[in-house]
């Protein structure tokens, strides 16, 4: 069996997906140097972090963190460009279970009944054969056991992209985009919102805003990294 590996990794060597060098035989996904290198937020541990301050008087989120700083050409910024455009699922996977690792550890995250993945638009999913947001959720889910919820909030408008948008363009692009399919199964729970990165954060309040209408929710949101 050793020998085999060996001779599948001489043809498809297996890399660190946030820097790209070999891995170690003991090492899975990320290398251990860049375990500890990557930038934590540490937000989940401060309920008035930058992140909440963003949403103040716009929606009414219970807690917000990301897990990681996110910078151009950074590790983290590889390790999200390997889950949404070359299809590393284990990348966004990885990504999940940091974010799980530390929500377990925090008060503020301690009564959440269910996981819910910013959705795609249906098209947008077919396109790209999976939506990054339940992937991280996976994750999230395999550390914490907590259930993901997918059947429940959905994008019902195809929007373009965000990337090159001001805030306030971002905003008009989402902020109708997303509707729920069954009041009842949120009413009175915990639910945390999950996406890959917050900028602007307008795609977050637009689900955020939606979600509001359920009697007696309460609303906080993870991501996978977030401009520092």
């Amino acid at each position: 069996m050793k020998l085999l590996n060996h001779i599948i990794n001489l043809f498809y060597p297996r890399v660190c997906a946030a820097c790209g060098n070999l891995l170690m035989s003991e090492e899975e996904t990320v290398c251990l140097s860049c375990r500890y290198l990557l930038p934590k937020t540490l937000y989940e541990k401060n309920a008035d972090n930058p992140l909440a301050q963003m949403f103040y008087g716009q929606v009414d989120f219970h807690a917000v963190t990301a897990e990681f700083f996110f910078s151009k050409t950074g590790k983290v910024q590889h390790l999200l460009h390997q889950l949404k455009y070359e299809c590393n699922k284990d990348a966004g996977f990885f990504l999940g279970q940091q974010i799980g690792e530390s929500i377990r550890e925090s008060e503020l995250f301690q009564d959440i009944d269910y996981l819910i993945p910013i959705p795609l638009h249906p098209k947008k999913e077919h396109i790209r054969g999976y939506n990054q947001s339940h992937v991280i959720a996976q994750g999230v889910e395999d550390v914490t056991g907590i259930p993901i919820m997918n059947d429940c909030l959905y994008r019902k408008v195809f929007t373009s992209t965000q990337t090159k948008k001001s805030r306030e363009e971002r905003w008009d692009n989402v902020k109708d985009i997303f509707d729920i399919k069954d009041h009842k199964q949120l009413q009175g729970r915990h639910v945390l919102l999950i996406d890959d990165v917050l900028t602007t954060g307008a795609t977050l309040m637009a689900a955020g805003t939606t979600l509001s209408q359920i009697p007696d929710i309460k609303i906080s949101v993870a991501t996978a990294a977030c401009t520092s």
